[in-house]
């Protein structure tokens, strides 16, 4: 039966790479890479780059798919939502029809950890549901940016006997939530954290971690978020991308 294998590859230092990640890059017959435009083949080329540097066993094919785009008006987000994946979900099942044997086994690199904020492994299970083509799939955890970004702040998470929130831009927006001591947030396209008035919040922020043009910064909300958002278009209109994260609480005495 044909395999897949979902591989975390982390938040961007080919460092992160895990034994268990490298060894699973060494079982894989063929590699499916999203093609997401000129303007993101940076992405693409680092996803190239670690399996040239970690992939000793064998020769592996490389498919490259150009992955749909999701409508940008729409009424509905999770309806939205469901019908980019379902898009998807048809350029997977034609994939593993065409370019994996059925004794293959086929890989997806994934940013960080594949079962946070990430939809390859929700649209494998819907596809593996549908009955459209029979495959069995394995699940390799990755670090995520949330624990990188962490680490490059040299800061827990959580403070003692607290709470620590993950959530997205979006829904940060819609309400910020006032029973969690720390709120990490992923996915802020609009920058949410600007439109936050709060002389007592602190963040800390980073963007592309781990990789060369990695960017951080961290302060008092009220005092660093116009830095932030310089630093962050500044990394996009070079770079042609961005990922960050960010971590927000309030500032305690002592």
């Amino acid at each position: 039966m044909r395999k897949i294998l979902i591989i975390g590859i982390g938040a961007g230092d080919p460092d992160y790479m895990t034994v268990q990640a490298i060894n699973a890059l060494n079982r894989a017959d063929v590699f499916f890479i999203p093609d997401k435009g000129d303007e993101k083949a940076g992405l693409r080329n680092q996803r190239l780059a670690i399996c040239e540097r970690y992939i000793k066993a064998k020769a592996p094919r490389f498919v490259t798919f150009r992955t749909p785009e999701r409508a940008r008006d729409f009424t509905d987000y999770k309806a939205n939502v469901a019908d980019w994946h379902a898009a998807i979900g048809k350029s997977y099942k034609r994939m593993f029809a065409e370019e994996l044997g059925e004794d293959q086994c086929g890989a997806f690199l994934v940013w960080g950890d594949p079962a946070l904020y990430d939809s390859t492994l929700r649209i494998v299970e819907n596809l593996l549901a549908s009955g459209a083509i029979a495959f069995d799939y394995e699940i390799i955890p990755g670090i995520s940016s949330i624990q990188a970004l962490a680490a490059k702040h040299k800061i827990s998470l959580n403070r003692i006997g607290e709470s620590v929130l993950v959530t997205t831009g979006r829904k940060l927006a819609e309400n910020f939530p006032s029973d969690a001591d720390s709120v990490v947030v992923l996915l802020d396209g609009d920058q949410t954290f600007a439109s936050i008035n709060d002389e007592d919040m602190e963040i800390y922020w980073g963007a592309n971690i781990g990789a060369p043009e990695e960017l951080l910064a961290s302060g008092k909300l009220a005092d660093v978020k116009d830095e932030i958002k310089a630093l962050r278009e500044r990394l996009k209109r070079e770079n042609g991308w961005v990922m960050d994260a960010y971590l927000l609480r309030k500032a305690k005495d002592g």
